[in-house]
């Protein structure tokens, strides 16, 4: 026993074994290769490392025990093997090392019986000396490591169950044992590392050393930078994916990556595309989907069922009160069966803004095989639930930012700040599944739910996002053919695109808006297209066609006595008037529209009247009158957290203030509002608010 320990090469054994069990393992006493490539791992080397330095501090158990785990092909045996051969070389283990496959993920694990036997082979015992017993094979094992007083590296790979690696462990501490596992073997005093996908970086890197080890003149990674990102994304940066990639750009070395790329993406699942002839360095075959039929395999139903209806969801991270929708399962059932998933590696938990709210994410190669897994009518049924679950909530959150004095309290959100961070936190997936509606049984609720997004991604300024669920609700509702729905879709898209300063874009769809809805007799949406096609046409210089329009819009609301939409009309109306160089008017529309918030109670609106009656003041020279109008809305706009009009606000009282000489002031108002419009995630108004501020300059009269 020690460095020269002679090895069976077959591992076959002259003694008796336990011929029932199956094939008996090979555990060798010289570490198997060291990966080739092995890239980044910084932090996790520098956790495992000083551990395992068999002069280090003490361990409070009596052998440290390091389980490297992680999801299939995430690198877990690259590591230990990487981190053995360092210490190795380092001189920490003069007792030797042993190495075992426990192959538990195979149809036919090695069992803590049959790897004794390769064990204590590789340890020299054979033959006649081996016992007859399997405990007392383990007794004999056990024995000649505790005899072992120089310390021992033993690697434990690929277990998956407690029970084929505790029997093998040594019971004294100054050996070292280190095991992988797809499994988290949570029970056991076992000190944890977690792997997960590479760096972009490193994933990258590893590619380009894979194809520079096999071929030194190989320079299609500098060729293709972009190629090679694009490869590496799509192979999810897991380890596994990585190398099959490396492999197949050997195999077709006259082919550039960008190749490579186009065929994975025409594949449509990457998992099946990323199969190369061969295997690795491990004799493990080089094809990433068999990897995950061994574990999806091992699931027992309820997870199995689980996971594929996950990998269904609309975005990248998913609340566990959606992961329910999505399995028709209560929030307290599905949150104990991903907490076992998580414990296999299939999904991750990551946390939430939301106080107490757990998210699941799910790798992007998982996510992948996992789709494939439901038959239709179980994945239709999925979307649809967990539809009818953000149609609800998004309503819910669109009613309480909407929500005035004297209206029913909407249930869930007790402030317009908690409906935010749930929006927030769900954009993504709503966006994305508004994306369904294309399929018509799911066209309905996607077309609701594109609805009740509006008021918040104006809100937000999230106008992409606006403008592609806008897109996709009004081809949903032409395909059900819901003429209502499609005209609100229109309006909806012309909203946007004028948010987002195309606004001849906008006039069309608030036409064909605006058109809809007067053949169909809906007088409401009619005024809203009308309003929204007035501050369009203003914006395209059409001042005289943009009062009529808003003058149309007025006079229906006020008809059908919706004060609050009148009142908005009445701000429209006075921005048309001041284009116009009617400024007294527009004063007057706007002091009218203040008046009708606050009998309403509409604050957030309130402030916005306030602002633009400041903007009315300034313009026709009544600079004091127009800072106190500015200080209102401010006062007002502390209420909310709408950072981009606090900051058109600030900036408009610094050009009053400059206009009025007060220097310091106006320095104040441009910091304040460049800090605001960095809080709305607009840099360039930011900038130009630091910049004026710096040269304590300004324009004399207030931005568009």
């Amino acid at each position: 026993m020690g460095d020269n320990i002679e090895i069976g090469k077959d591992g076959t054994f002259n003694g008796p074994v336990n011929i029932h069990h199956g094939p008996v393992p090979t555990a060798t006493a010289a570490l198997p290769p060291s990966p080739i490539g092995f890239t980044g791992r910084d932090a996790e080397l520098a956790r495992l490392l000083p551990s395992l330095d068999p002069a280090g501090s003490a361990s409070p158990i009596p052998v440290l025990i390091f389980a490297v785990t992680g999801m299939g092909g995430i690198g877990k045996t690259a590591l230990a093997l990487h981190a053995a051969h360092s210490t190795v070389a380092k001189g920490w283990f003069p007792g030797g090392t042993l190495f075992v496959d426990l192959r538990g993920y195979d149809d036919n694990p090695v069992t803590a019986d049959q790897a004794v036997l390769a064990l204590l082979d590789a340890l020299g015992v054979r033959g006649r000396d081996l016992p007859q017993t399997a405990t007392a094979q383990l007794d004999l094992y056990r024995t000649l490591l505790a005899q072992q007083h120089r310390h021992m590296l033993l690697i434990l790979d690929n277990a998956s169950s407690p029970a084929q690696f505790t029997p093998l462990l040594p019971g004294i501490g100054h050996h070292r044992v280190l095991i992988t596992s797809r499994d988290r073997p949570d029970s056991l005093p076992i000190r944890l590392i977690d792997l997960e996908a590479l760096t972009p970086e490193d994933a990258v890197a590893l590619i380009a050393h894979a194809l520079h080890q096999a071929d030194e003149r190989d320079d299609r990674p500098a060729r293709e930078p972009g190629a090679l990102t694009d490869l590496a994304a799509l192979c999810g940066h897991l380890p596994l994916a990585l190398q099959i990639a490396a492999a197949m750009l050997r195999r077709r070395r006259h082919r550039d990556i960008a190749s490579l790329v186009t065929d994975i993406r025409k594949a449509g699942d990457p998992t099946d595309a990323l199969t190369s002839n061969g295997t690795d360095l491990y004799g493990r075959a080089l094809a990433l989907r068999p990897v995950f039929d061994v574990s999806y395999r091992r699931l027992p139903p309820q997870q199995a069922r689980l996971l594929r209806l996950l990998a269904l969801a609309p975005g990248a991270e998913t609340a566990t009160e959606a992961v329910a929708a999505l399995a028709d399962l209560s929030t307290d059932e599905s949150l104990s069966l991903l907490e076992d998933l998580a414990g296999t590696h299939w999904v991750s938990p990551v946390p939430s803004a939301e106080p107490g709210a757990l998210r699941w994410r799910l790798h992007d190669l998982v996510r992948a095989y996992g789709a494939g897994l439901a038959h239709d009518e179980e994945a239709g049924e999925a979307r649809e639930r967990v539809l009818a679950h953000y149609d609800h909530w998004t309503f819910a959150a669109r009613q309480r930012l909407e929500w005035l004095p004297g209206e029913p309290v909407p249930e869930r959100f007790v402030d317009r700040d908690s409906a935010l961070a749930w929006l927030d936190a769900e954009r993504a997936n709503l966006v994305a599944a508004v994306q369904w509606a294309s399929e018509s049984r799911h066209a309905r609720r996607a077309i609701d739910v594109a609805r009740h997004l509006h008021a918040y991604l104006w809100w937000r300024r999230h106008f992409d996002d606006w403008i592609a669920v806008s897109r996709r609700s009004q081809q949903a509702a032409r395909l059900i053919g819901d003429l209502a729905s499609e005209a609100t879709a229109w309006n909806g898209l012309g909203g946007a695109l004028r948010e987002a300063g195309r606004a001849s874009e906008a006039i069309d769809a608030l036409t064909r808006a605006r058109d809809i809805f007067r053949a169909t007799g809906l007088v409401h949406g009619e005024a809203m297209a009308w309003n929204n096609l007035g501050d369009a046409l203003r914006e395209t210089g059409r001042a005289a066609d943009a009062i009529d329009a808003l003058t149309r819009a007025r006079d229906l609301h006020h008809a059908s006595g919706n004060r609050n939409h009148e009142a908005e009309t009445w701000i429209g109306l006075g921005d048309a008037l001041r284009e116009a160089n009617q400024r007294t008017k527009a004063i007057d529309a706007y002091t009218r529209a203040r008046d009708m918030f606050q009998t309403t109670g509409d604050r957030h609106r309130e402030a916005v009247a306030w602002a633009s009656i400041g903007i009315g003041l300034y313009e026709v020279g009544r600079t004091a009158e127009s800072i106190n109008a500015y200080r209102r809305a401010l006062e007002l706009r502390a209420e909310f957290d709408n950072w981009y009009e606090t900051g058109l606000t600030l900036q408009n009282l610094a050009v009053a203030h400059r206009a009025s000489g007060e220097q310091d002031h106006a320095r104040t108002a441009w910091l304040q509002a460049a800090d605001a419009f960095t809080r709305a995630n607009a840099p360039a108004e930011a900038g130009e608010a630091r910049r004026l501020a710096e040269e304590a300059q300004a324009p004399l009269s207030p931005p568009a």
